[in-house]
């Protein structure tokens, strides 16, 4: 009976079928199996030998639970069915072709619309620098770099302003833009200008989007995040999927603070529009986020507001700054509870040094309040919160360089405290590594201008003392470092500590200043038992796009990271990171 059933699937079935036992042979098979292989006769070939799909995936499908991709051979796709055999475990498999369908398929995914958004950073910058007759050789040479690249994706090239670009390109295109990397940002950064920059581009690509209004606009969000990473590369963005290339080159400075004025304004506006404010920075706040955030509450001050600073644990290394503070009683620094608690729906919130939620100091906190001010420093995450008024400079070295200019437009000179402009100059010290790292020239003038507004520099310096167990970690970590002949140096600190965060920065800052060192990594274990990372480079390696693989973020030369990982195998992961980047 099982022997004629069998028989007569392979004689009615209206596609070709082939039965096969419990051990994978095949029984029978139709007369029509020679449009799948090139013999018309399979019985006793193992359905393995011929489909490299084992017995059991055949099973698993039969049953359910699993589901087989499609197979191919002889230039032909075919779609597999998979049915058991009633009273055994005989299974039969049925080829249903889908090759000129795969084929439509792939014509229509090929020829799918992409669109991307180019923008010349810094454009204004350098005509500034370019002597008048040298000006149109400089735009010429950015056009053609641009549509020379654009010309091997087959692109439409539309220049809808000095510097901005409009490319759309099919999509058959991508692969190979992935395999050229972008090249184009390389090419016009050999274009020699007058300036002592060179020329970037930030590009922003969007594909594969239902409509040509979705992709314009995934293309707006990736220039919007690449220029907030500090500009010089392309974010491809397609759906949730979000791909980084470039960003080999620092953010420039820019000369003009316009923005800054108009950022006080914007606070200004919302500040007087509110209720009361709430002032936090991240997690475990440094001197950067705290210092931000004593200048913020000088800034909302000035509108006798009631101004909450939101603090629920911090390092030793704050305790200094911290305690002056809370002694000085002109502060209400309180916990996530007391703010949540004088929350309503005009009060304004200001996240500072940090925009991502996961590294918020109450992330319950953002998610209630309606008008929210960010205020960072670091290049764009994709998982970037929105704000009502965002101020996000990658150029800057630190928040509280942000908040400074901030506090010179608004002319707060004169009532700055002493306090607060020791804060805000420590917060630039820590994270320019003393001037050292991420300086520009607006940051000397912010650092002058606190200095003239009653700064002094002995009692920052008395901020960063540390006391002798947190020396002696930090000397047992630099002892123990090791550096490999590409210049990485790399060091563990296996101890937990509340300050693990800040002796990693400290130790891998040291490492950076050893002979042939281009990049270091450090890793200790915190309070809580976490693996914290800082990375340091002096700009051959983008420790940004490193740090950004373990979940963490930062510069070019200055990014951190948090994982789970122990310390040794985070230290192991980054370093196959870096070998697969080589």
């Amino acid at each position: 009976m099982k022997k004629e059933t069998i028989d007569a699937i392979c004689r009615y079935a209206g596609v070709p079928v082939c039965v096969v036992d419990e051990a994978g042979n095949v029984l029978n098979s139709s007369s029509n199996i020679d449009e799948v292989f090139v013999y018309s006769k399979l019985e006793g070939i193992n359905i393995y030998a011929i489909t490299s799909i084992s017995y059991a995936k055949y099973l698993q499908a039969a049953e359910g639970e699993a589901k087989l991709s499609y197979f191919r051979t002889n230039d032909k796709v075919f779609r597999l069915d998979v049915e058991k055999i009633e009273g055994g475990p005989e299974l039969a498999v049925y080829f249903h072709e889908r090759t000129n369908y795969e084929k439509l398929k792939k014509t229509f995914n090929d020829q799918r619309v992409c669109m991307a958004i180019v923008h010349v950073d810094n454009y204004d910058e350098l005509e500034n620098v370019t002597a008048d007759e040298n000006k149109m050789k400089l735009d010429t040479d950015i056009d053609r770099c641009i549509r020379q690249w654009a010309s091997k994706i087959q692109a439409s090239v539309t220049r809808y302003s000095d510097d901005m670009y409009f490319l759309v390109f099919e999509h058959q295109f991508y692969e190979w833009l992935k395999t050229d990397k972008f090249s184009v940002l390389d090419m016009v950064r050999e274009i020699e200008t007058e300036a002592d920059f060179p020329v970037t581009l930030s590009m922003g690509i969007g594909l594969q989007g239902k409509s040509f209004h979705i992709n314009d606009k995934w293309a707006q969000d990736g220039l919007n995040l690449a220029l907030g990473r500090g500009g010089d590369q392309a974010v491809v963005k397609h759906g949730q999927k979000i791909e980084y290339y470039g960003g080999r080159t620092k953010a420039v400075e820019k000369s003009n603070k316009g923005k800054s004025r108009i950022i006080w304004y914007g606070f200004k506006q919302l500040v007087e529009a509110a209720s009361n404010v709430i002032i936090m920075g991240h997690s475990y706040p440094d001197m950067d986020a705290f210092g931000a955030s004593l200048g913020m509450h000088r800034l909302a001050r000035e509108f006798a507001k009631e101004i909450y600073i939101v603090v629920n644990e911090y390092n030793d290394t704050l305790s200094e700054v911290y305690e002056q503070a809370i002694n000085s009683e002109e502060y209400m620094i309180v916990n996530t509870e007391r703010a949540l608690s004088v929350m309503d729906e005009d009060t304004l919130v200001v996240l500072l040094d940090t925009h991502r939620m996961m590294l918020v100091e109450a992330p319950e906190i953002i998610e209630k309040a309606n008008n929210l001010v960010l205020i960072d420093h670091h290049r764009m995450a994709a998982d970037a919160i929105e704000a009502t008024l965002s101020y996000m400079e990658p150029y800057a070295s630190s928040t509280c360089e942000l908040v400074t200019e901030m506090l010179q437009f608004a002319n707060a000179k004169k009532t700055i405290s002493k306090l607060e402009a020791e804060a805000l100059l420590g917060g630039i010290t820590v994270d320019t590594n003393r001037f050292a790292m991420q300086t520009g020239v607006r940051t000397f003038e912010a650092a002058a201008w606190l200095k003239r507004a009653g700064a002094d520099t002995t009692a920052v310096k008395r901020f960063f003392r540390i006391d002798t167990d947190t020396f002696r970690l930090r000397a047992i970590a630099l002892a123990n470092a090791v550096i490999d002949d590409y210049g990485i140096a790399t060091a563990v600190q296996n101890i937990p500590h509340i300050d693990a965060a800040i002796i990693d920065s400290q130790v891998a800052d040291e490492l950076l200043t050893v002979k042939g060192v281009k990049a270091s990594f450090v890793a200790g274990i915190d309070n809580t038992g976490r693996t914290v990372i800082s990375a340091r480079s002096l700009g051959e390696v983008n420790v940004q796009c490193i740090m950004e693989t373990m979940g963490g973020g930062g510069h070019l030369t200055t990014a951190g990271a948090q994982t789970d990982l122990a310390p040794e195998e985070a230290i192991d992961r980054i370093m196959g990171i870096l070998e697969e980047l080589r």
